[in-house]
């Protein structure tokens, strides 16, 4: 797949923004905040409905307006595909798909997109929700119609817990509380199908795994995956986890949604005590070793990074494989900063071969040769391309994207800039 175009109005930083990408390498350079990342972000929101920095969607829209709109022209071989989506400060997102109404879960059938940024040191060594939502992300694009299963659960897990709050205050005991019994059924069906959607995703990540490790780092320090499950009895997010790696011979989905009805009985009274839903996906972490050893606590920075950066290869890999659209776009945001030499080669060496590839970089010098190609720079917002023969950024407005806007593509400078 291949990012032809690319069109703001209103994103983060930028009043208006068009941005023409080729394919091969493609390298935006600008001082720490100009708006690089932001750029990387609208992307990456396309085929992932989410962001890599923020949890929720209104930090993306520009201080003073009430939504902000990412288009993007798509080419999937021959087919050309115009995808657009409005991310409203409140209330639901829109999308729009060759210009007609969609469904916003949608939208990652087309975008395939695969990130390495900063932030991806969080997940390897920050709590465990920065884990969850790296698995969940990869979920939606590996099979879109997770997303309507995600949100779904979400829902109900905000309205059961509701209830035991309410339950709380009102000093119900768990046997008098006989209307949680419909919520529970609700919560087991969706989570049973995210937890059992987990442990399949991280078998079929490990063997890609272990050989993007061994590659960013060279050498095979057996890098492992495995889910901490709350339906096992533990807590993962209290530190009592119990594990599982995924692996074909591991619990089937009705073993799963046992487990789960069990747990959740086993858990009513401290449930209604503490006022929190104590069971599910949402309380489960993702278990990452290396030498056998926990990466969080015992992993040296060198190794974080290598295993972060294999996970990312990893999920490129996978997307790789199972996609007919061809390779998922990969976005090195910043990353080389980041590395050593060594590694800065190695990740180089690896990712060239992609179909489409976009670097950000604040020190031009940072990017290694096999992707130093086509150099886009940008200044406050504003996006030159260095290419005199192609077509510059503003002219992009002219062509069937349509625009956010008139006049050349600025932006307001202000904390959202990066």
């Amino acid at each position: 797949m291949i990012v032809e175009h690319l069109n703001l109005g209103d994103f983060r930083n930028y009043a208006t923004a068009d941005l023409t990408l080729h394919r091969g390498p493609n390298v935006l350079v600008g001082s720490n905040g100009q708006g690089k990342t932001n750029l990387a972000e609208a992307i990456v929101f396309l085929a992932t409905l989410g962001s890599h920095r923020v949890s929720s969607d209104a930090p993306m829209v520009r201080d003073g307006k009430e939504f902000a709109v990412v288009r993007a022209r798509l080419a999937h071989g021959e087919r050309k595909v115009l995808v657009e989506v409005q991310l409203n400060r409140q209330g639901s997102n829109k999308a729009r798909i060759n210009g007609s109404p969609s469904k916003t879960n949608e939208l990652p059938r087309y975008a395939h997109v695969v990130l390495f940024a900063p932030e991806d040191l969080q997940i390897v060594r920050g709590d465990p929700s920065s884990r969850r939502r790296f698995a969940d992300q990869l979920l939606i694009q590996r099979t879109p119609r997770m997303a309507g299963v995600i949100a779904d659960y979400e829902r109900v897990l905000r309205q059961r817990t509701a209830l035991l709050k309410s339950a709380r205050a009102r000093g119900v005991r768990g046997e008098g509380l006989s209307t949680l019994d419909v919520w529970d059924d609700k919560l087991i069906s969706l989570g049973s199908e995210i937890i059992h959607a987990r442990l399949r995703l991280a078998s079929d990540l490990q063997g890609p795994l272990a050989e993007a490790y061994t590659a960013i780092a060279g050498a095979d320090h057996r890098p492992q995956l495995e889910w901490a499950l709350s339906v096992r009895g533990g807590d993962p997010e209290e530190g009592d986890p119990s594990t599982d790696s995924g692996t074909e011979d591991g619990p089937v989905r009705g073993e799963i949604e046992e487990q789960f009805r069990a747990a959740l009985q086993a858990k009513r009274s401290k449930e209604i005590e503490r006022g929190l839903t104590l069971v599910g996906p949402h309380r489960d972490d993702l278990i990452l070793r290396v030498r056998d050893l926990p990466v969080k606590g015992y992993a040296s920075h060198g190794e974080s990074w290598s295993v972060a950066l294999a996970l990312r290869l990893a999920s490129a890999e996978l997307l790789r494989a199972e996609s007919p659209a061809g390779d998922p776009v990969l976005i090195l945001d910043d990353v080389f900063a980041e590395l050593d030499a060594d590694r800065r080669e190695r990740l180089a060496a690896i990712t060239s071969g992609y179909e489409q590839v976009i670097v950000t970089a604040a020190v031009e010098g940072d990017i290694p040769e096999p992707l130093h190609r086509h150099v886009v720079r940008i200044h406050a917002g504003t996006i030159s391309d260095e290419r005199p023969s192609s077509r510059s950024a503003r002219s992009g407005t002219e062509d069937d994207l349509g625009s956010a806007g008139p006049g050349e593509e600025t932006a307001d400078d202000g904390p959202a800039a990066s």
